[in-house]
C-alpha cells in the first residue's frame, strides 16, 4: 500500500521561520525559544530538588518497553547495552528505563524483564552498568534518580508465545474485545486475584528498593492493567464504577509499598485522556472505531463525545482528580501521557511512519505534540507543587530543544521526557546541556521501526540509524517485515 500523506516533514523546516510559520498555518500553540542556552543556568541544566535530593538536569530518559531479556525475566547483552547507553545520555532523571512485569502472567511478551527473586541480582546488574557508565562520562551519579517501572500488562499480555494474546482483563470492553478476539464468556479477574496482584507490586517494589532504585513507577498508562482499572466504570465490586474503587489499586499499592519500604518514593506514569480506539480504514489512514450512544470506556474523554481529541477538547476532570489522589497519598511524582499504542498510537506517539500494526496518521503529528504539551502544562499549572514529566517531544526532532526549552523557562513542565529518541542518539542529552551541534544522522525521524520489530517478535532497537542494529541478524527480517505488512506514506516537502 502506497500513500501520500499531506504533512510537511519536520526536517524540511529549516529555520525558525520556517518552523513557526508552519506551525501557524496548521493553527497550533506550540511555542519555543529561536535561541537555545547554554551552561549551567540555563533551563534545561537547572538542577531540581526533590525529597532531599538533586537531580542534575531537566531531561528524563522514559521507560521502554523491551523485547530482548531471557525467557526467565533476565536482561541479556542487548538490555544491558541499552541501559549503558540511558547512563552516557547524561539525562539525569530515569524514569524506569525499561516496562518490568512484576510477575509472569502480566508480560507483554515473553521477553520481557521480571523481578522476581531469581532475577533481582541481574537487574540490580543492570542498574549498576547504567550507573557506572554514566560515572564515567560525567564524574558522578550522585545527582542521578533511578526509578524502575512496575506493570502488568493486562489485556495485552503475551508472556508465552509472541503472537498469542493471553489477557487478563477488568471489564468486557465492546471495541477492544472485538478487535483483539476475546470472547464474551471470557473471565474477568476477580477481586481476590487483583488482591494477590497487589501483593505481587508490593513485594517487587520491595526488590526494588533493595537494589537500589530510588523511586518505583505503577504503571497506569498505554492500556496496560493499571490504565484498565481507570476506565472500569462497568466493573462491578471493590475496584470498578466510582472513582474512589477504580483507584484502589494504586492507593493499596502505594500503601503496601510504603509498609515495606518507607524510604522508596513512588511515581505513577499515566494516560491523562484517551479516546476511542482507531483502526486502520481500507487506505491505511486511521479512523475511530464507531460506538453507538455514549462511551465510558476512555479515561480523560468526554463519554458523549469520546472521538474528539482537539487540545480544546480534551477533557481533563479525571485527571485533575487523579492528581488530587496522588497529593493526598504524597505521590508527587508524575509523568505524563496519553492513549495506549495498541490503539490510538497517534494520540500517545506522534509518527509520520506507522509501524507494521498501525495506520496512517489522521492528523499532523505536530497536532499531537502540541496536545501533549498543552495537557502538561495545563496540569502543571494546577498541580505547581508535584513533578510533572512531559511526553511525546520526540516527533520535533531538531526543534525538540527549542520546545523543550521554552517550557521549562515558563514553568510548563519540570521534566523533558525522551524515548524512541535515545535509542539511536543517547547523547541527545549531553550534547544539547553543552551547547554541541546535534547530530542530524541520529536524530529520530519516527520511522517506527523501534516498534514494528517487536510487533514482529524481533529485538528491541533502531534499525534504521543505529549501526549496531543496522547490522544485527533481525534488520533483514525487518525489512521482510515491512514489505509485507507497513502501510508506507511519503510526506510532502517543503
Amino acid at each position: 500500500m502506497s500513500q501520500t500523506a499531506p504533512y510537511v516533514r519536520v526536517a524540511s523546516l529549516k529555520s525558525a521561520e520556517a518552523f513557526r510559520a508552519h506551525l501557524s498555518a496548521l493553527g497550533i500553540a506550540l511555542d519555543f525559544d529561536a535561541t537555545l542556552e547554554a551552561g549551567p543556568e540555563a533551563p534545561l541544566a537547572r538542577p531540581c530538588r526533590f525529597k532531599g535530593r538533586t537531580i542534575g538536569n531537566r531531561f528524563c530518559v522514559l521507560p521502554m518497553e523491551g523485547w530482548d531479556g531471557t525467557r526467565q525475566g533476565e536482561p541479556s547483552d542487548l538490555t544491558v547495552r541499552r541501559w549503558r547507553r540511558f547512563g552516557q545520555s547524561g539525562a539525569k532523571l530515569i524514569w524506569g528505563g525499561e516496562a518490568v512485569a512484576v510477575r509472569h502472567d502480566g508480560r507483554a511478551n515473553p521477553n520481557q524483564l521480571l523481578l522476581l527473586d531469581s532475577t533481582q541480582a541481574q537487574i540490580s546488574a543492570l542498574r549498576t552498568a547504567l550507573v557506572e557508565e554514566h560515572k564515567l562520562r560525567f564524574g558522578t551519579a550522585d545527582d542521578l534518580l533511578i526509578g524502575l517501572q512496575l506493570t502488568h500488562s493486562g489485556r495485552f499480555s503475551r508472556p508465552n508465545q509472541k503472537t498469542r494474546l493471553e489477557p487478563a482483563i477488568l471489564y468486557h470492553h465492546p471495541v477492544l474485545d472485538a478487535r483483539f478476539g476475546i470472547p464474551p464468556d471470557y473471565p474477568c479477574m476477580t477481586d481476590a486475584e487483583i488482591s494477590r496482584l497487589v501483593d505481587d507490586f508490593i513485594a517487587c517494589g520491595k526488590r526494588a528498593y533493595d537494589i537500589g532504585f530510588d523511586f518505583v513507577d505503577i504503571k497506569h498508562c498505554h492500556g496496560y492493567l493499571g490504565h484498565e482499572f481507570l476506565s472500569a466504570v462497568t466493573r462491578p465490586g471493590g475496584y470498578g464504577g466510582s472513582f474512589e474503587n477504580r483507584t484502589r489499586f494504586l492507593r493499596e499499592v502505594a500503601s503496601g509499598i510504603r509498609a515495606v519500604a518507607p524510604d522508596l518514593e513512588i511515581g505513577v506514569r499515566f494516560s491523562a485522556f484517551d479516546t476511542v480506539p482507531f483502526f486502520p480504514a481500507e487506505d491505511g489512514r486511521g479512523v475511530p472505531a464507531h460506538s453507538d450512544g455514549k462511551y465510558p470506556y476512555a479515561f480523560g474523554a468526554d463519554p458523549a463525545h469520546p472521538v474528539r481529541t482537539r487540545d480544546d477538547q480534551v477533557k481533563l476532570n479525571e485527571a485533575f482528580d487523579f492528581l488530587d489522589l496522588m497529593r493526598s497519598i504524597n505521590v508527587e511524582l508524575a509523568c505524563i501521557s496519553a492513549g495506549s499504542p495498541y490503539y490510538s498510537p497517534h494520540i500517545q506517539r506522534p509518527a509520520l511512519f506507522p509501524p507494521s500494526d498501525g495506520y496512517l496518521p489522521p492528523e499532523d503529528p505536530l497536532v499531537g505534540v502540541a496536545r501533549h504539551i498543552l495537557v502538561t502544562a495545563t496540569l502543571k499549572e494546577r498541580f505547581p507543587d508535584l513533578l510533572l514529566v512531559g511526553s511525546g517531544y520526540s516527533y520535533l526532532q531538531e526543534w525538540l530543544p527549542h520546545v523543550a526549552q521554552h517550557n521549562l523557562r515558563t514553568g510548563k513542565v519540570d521534566f523533558v521526557g525522551l524515548g524512541r529518541l535515545v535509542l539511536p542518539y543517547p547523547e541527545f542529552p549531553a550534547d544539547v546541556l553543552a551547547g554541541r551541534t546535534l547530530q542530524m544522522k541520529l536524530l529520530c525521524r519516527t520511522f517506527s521501526d523501534c516498534t514494528t520489530g517487536p510487533r514482529n517478535g524481533l529485538v528491541s532497537g533502531c534499525y534504521p540509524l543505529d549501526s549496531f542494529y543496522k547490522s544485527h541478524p533481525d534488520a533483514e527480517k525487518l525489512r521482510h517485515c515491512k514489505a509485507i505488512t507497513t502501510p508506507r506514506v511519503r510526506s510532502q516537502s517543503q
